[in-house]
């Protein structure tokens, strides 16, 4: 892990959305509300669209002064010059997290998918892992049939590993402060935030639970 990233905040996981001026409407909407993280996600695009898609989330992202991470795909993060990627059980180069690690290199994030499972999260922080996502927390609509983690796991991590956590799966605006409150750094919504008929106003809300002073921000160890 890169000791100098302080990763903490609302990540924006994008739709499957074939369209890219819509998309990019959408992402900019939670930009402008204050979304730190965008995480481009497509699984049914060609991979053509897939970079077309992760160039402008990337540009826009930086026009925000938000970071981009991409998901699954370590090759395309390098490629367009992203902030870092978001892996999973198979989505490491050859099956291994050392080889993202090193495919990215030290200055960008690697974010290691660890389901319901605290020894992948052991597994994630010894190959240099900058952040342990950790879900589903709550039934996904996303993801329907998605492995469920107990909360409790994520203020568990946090103790073993000393990594930010994120949280996915399920998290709306009545229970993101109790996620929070168990112990993730990080909240990656999809339809929740997507879904709003005011984007940029439900970023600005989530945003504000990991503002100084609220109830979302208690505690934490510097990372």
């Amino acid at each position: 892990m890169n000791p100098d990233m302080k990763l903490s905040g609302l990540c924006a996981v994008t739709l499957d959305d074939p369209l890219l001026p819509r998309l990019s409407a959408l992402v900019k909407a939670a930009l402008d509300g204050g979304a730190p993280y965008v995480q481009y996600r497509n699984k049914s695009a060609t991979s053509a669209l897939r970079r077309a898609q992760a160039a402008e989330m990337l540009r826009i992202c930086r026009a925000a002064g938000a970071k981009l991470i991409i998901n699954d795909d370590v090759w395309l993060a390098v490629e367009i010059g992203a902030d870092g990627a978001h892996i999973g059980r198979d989505d490491a180069p050859g099956g291994s997290l050392d080889a993202a690690r090193d495919a990215l290199g030290p200055k960008r994030i690697l974010g290691v998918s660890c389901y319901n499972e605290i020894a992948l999260g052991e597994q994630a922080a010894a190959a240099g892992a900058d952040y342990l996502a950790f879900g589903s927390v709550f039934p996904s609509r996303t993801k329907p049939g998605a492995v469920r983690a107990p909360l409790e796991l994520l203020g568990e991590a946090r103790r073993r590993f000393g990594l930010p956590v994120a949280a996915i799966g399920g998290i709306t605006l009545d229970n993101a402060q109790q996620v929070i409150d168990a112990g993730a750094d990080m909240i990656a919504v999809v339809s929740d935030l997507f879904d709003a008929m005011d984007i940029k106003k439900r970023a600005e809300t989530y945003q504000r639970l990991f503002a100084p002073g609220s109830r979302g921000s208690r505690g934490k160890p510097a990372n």
